[in-house]
């Protein structure tokens, strides 16, 4: 199976993309023009607009996913408090803007709002069938054909706990795709020394050649660097931790545990772009928080915390103590002092070796992001007293058996001071348990708690869930010792999660929708190429999250103009065949005498994509799109438009919710 080509996407596509007034879609069955009207045609009733990429800064985006940057811009960089708080304020949306007139603008402005304000219903309570379509659309990454009446017929709730228990689901044919990755069973040291080692040897050559002349060393590198065996380029990594995730959220059975391991790696957020990390990330996925996220939440947080890619990302696996708080370095001076009457020889030879400092960012992240929450309750004095603690928690070196090959805590580098975090006391001398002991103060804390609730509810419920929920939710979370299990069956078994409300209520993000959407159409993926430059044009590049909050689950971070085209420009180009490495057979998706009709058509793949029926507006664009497009002495209606038809369906508001 090919994967990802011989550049990673952001790379090898953004400059092209940048510059096509329509991108994904530009071989599909609609113009631009058409486009625009048919966005319009949608919310043509609204007479409003929203504000365009309101969360998008294109100047910090294009410097890291464009101009040829993509995720070599970053190698070897160091996240800064100032550069976290930076990148908070800016997170990025849309990598790709496609060309528009103002009025394009408004158009797909008020398509934006029109999901915003969600879907309007009058019915107390839900049908089994939209039961069933719920948990498919919340708990899955969409229904495939006929799994919406499989699933009201074998019993929602039966559905429910199996998706829970997933080591109980068969997923043999998925795992056999997956087995076929090179690099997918690696382990650390195996991926860094095969894919990573060549790279810095690269490197050092074409440093120690660019001294020797006027040569750029970065003309030498990239020379070097095709002398690499593609086989062991380090795109290969992320090619195939790319085809994964892509095939395991399409294709698994077990939708619920690959929704999860969406939420679990946004949670604990690792940005592929930042130097070694691109390398780790596969172990990250595979060993920290797949096999945990259905256990105790403190045995994942220790997990993460441990965790070569998260200790590298947040820059404690090069936070220290200070030189004076180090115990051998007392050690040490004491002995020089009495044996020779000297105490600044060693020492100073052992911060000549040490050379950093206490680095706080992955304390305040693990107590703002991955437990307490912001409003939690902590001090910045707490933030610098837990990263006092965690010193000497770092990674393996080259000369440990592999740069970043294992977690691994030096003593020499812990600060052997007494300290006070939120109240826990540690007297002077300790080591790796003060940190041991924190991670288990936080797991359990009522604020982390509340903090995973609210995240969950948000997730599965709505983008602002109810305060009742959530506090439920987090009585069940510590009445298990945080039995993440039990603390999702909470959300789902909850009134709010089944309520009206919250029933197609939802924004689907990109990579939700991108999926979703090849769901829907029963796709067969061959290359996962197409659907990962889509989400990078959308705005939700795997593993491309820069800002340690990962991506968001709230509907206004993905309603801006780009992203609402390049979504229908990616619905066109999959319901037409036009997206290589996946195919589709959309007239095989409704009966033959259904698909002879156009209003016939239209109402039955509404129902065969979206599960149920289209609101009128979005009918009337529809046709009319189809029609006008036909002389009048022709027949206005024939099969060969029913790929535009189901791609104008899975652009609409109706599909784009969940």
């Amino acid at each position: 199976m090919s994967c990802l080509g011989s550049q990673p996407v952001a790379i090898r596509e953004a400059k092209e993309s940048a510059k096509a007034e329509v991108s994904i879609g530009r071989d599909a069955s609609l113009a631009r023009n058409d486009l625009a009207d048919t966005l319009g045609g949608y919310t043509d009733l609204l007479g409003k607009t929203v504000r365009r990429d309101a969360h998008l800064d294109e100047k910090l985006f294009s410097e890291q996913f464009t101009g040829g940057h993509g995720f070599e811009f970053l190698q070897g960089s160091r996240l800064t408090n100032a550069r976290i708080s930076q990148v908070r304020k800016h997170t990025p949306t849309s990598p790709v803007q496609p060309s528009m007139n103002p009025f394009t603008k408004i158009l797909v402005g008020a398509l934006g709002l029109a999901l915003l304000t969600g879907a309007s219903t009058s019915n107390p309570k839900l049908t089994e069938r939209q039961r069933a379509l719920h948990v498919l659309n919340r708990l899955a990454f969409g229904p495939r054909p006929g799994d919406v009446d499989a699933v009201a017929k074998s019993g929602v709730d039966a559905w429910i706990e199996q998706q829970l228990h997933p080591e109980a689901i068969p997923d043999r044919a998925v795992e056999a795709r997956i087995a076929m990755l090179p690099t997918m069973a690696l382990s650390n040291a195996q991926i860094v020394k095969t894919y990573y080692e060549p790279v810095l040897m690269a490197r050092k050559k074409a440093n120690a050649e660019a001294k020797d002349g006027d040569v750029d060393k970065k003309d030498i590198r990239r020379e070097l660097m095709q002398d690499i065996p593609p086989g062991q380029r380090p795109q290969v990594v992320m090619n195939d931790l790319l085809s994964q995730r892509i095939l395991r959220a399409a294709e698994s059975d077990r939708q619920l545990n690959e929704v999860m391991v969406d939420f679990w790696m946004n949670h604990f957020n690792v940005f592929a772009g930042k130097g070694i990390d691109r390398f780790l990330l596969t172990s990250y996925e595979r060993d920290v928080i797949r096999p945990h996220m259905w256990g105790r939440f403190e045995d994942l947080l220790m997990a993460t915390a441990k965790s070569p890619a998260m200790l590298f990302y947040l820059d404690n696996a090069r936070s220290i103590a200070a030189p004076e708080n180090r115990p051998l370095f007392s050690q040490r001076a004491t002995f020089g002092a009495r044996r020779f009457g000297r105490m600044d020889s060693m020492p100073r030879l052992q911060a000549n070796q040490q050379k950093g400092g206490l680095n706080e960012n992955y304390a305040r992240e693990i107590m703002e992001l991955h437990t307490l929450g912001v409003d939690g309750g902590y001090t910045q004095k707490d933030v610098t007293e837990l990263a006092r603690v965690l010193t000497g928690w770092t990674i393996t070196r080259e000369r440990d058996g592999g740069e970043g090959a294992e977690f691994i805590f030096r003593p020499f580098l812990h600060d052997a001071g007494s300290k006070v975090v939120l109240g826990a006391r540690f007297p002077a001398g300790g080591g790796m348990q003060e940190g041991e002991k924190m991670i288990q103060i936080l797991a359990h804390h009522p604020a982390t708690a509340h903090h995973i609730a609210y995240k969950l509810c948000q997730r599965l419920v709505a983008d602002e869930p109810p305060p009742a929920l959530v506090n439920r939710v987090a009585a069940k979370f510590l009445a298990t010792g945080g039995d993440l299990r039990q603390t999702v069956k909470a959300v789902i078994s909850s009134p709010e999660f089944w309520s009206q409300d919250s029933y197609r209520s939802k924004v689907k993000s990109p990579f939700e929708y991108t999926i979703s959407a090849v769901r829907a159409v029963n796709g067969k993926i061959t290359d996962v190429t197409p659907i990962a430059r889509a989400l990078q044009q959308i705005g939700e590049p795997l593993y491309g999250a820069q800002p340690p909050t990962g991506y968001s689950d709230k509907a206004d971070v993905w309603i801006n103009t780009g992203a609402l085209m390049n979504r229908l420009n990616f619905a066109l180009a999959l319901a037409s065949n036009k997206l290589p490495g996946v195919q589709s057979d959309i007239v095989s998706l409704i009966p033959s005498e259904e698909a002879s009709d156009v209003s016939r058509s239209v109402e039955a793949l509404a129902l065969a994509l979206t599960g149920g029926s289209l609101t009128a507006e979005t009918r009337s664009t529809i046709k009319s799109r189809i029609v006008e497009r036909k002389a009048p002495a022709q027949d206005p209606w024939d099969n060969t438009q029913l790929p535009t038809v189901a791609g104008l369906i899975l652009g609409s508001p109706e599909f784009q919710r969940q």
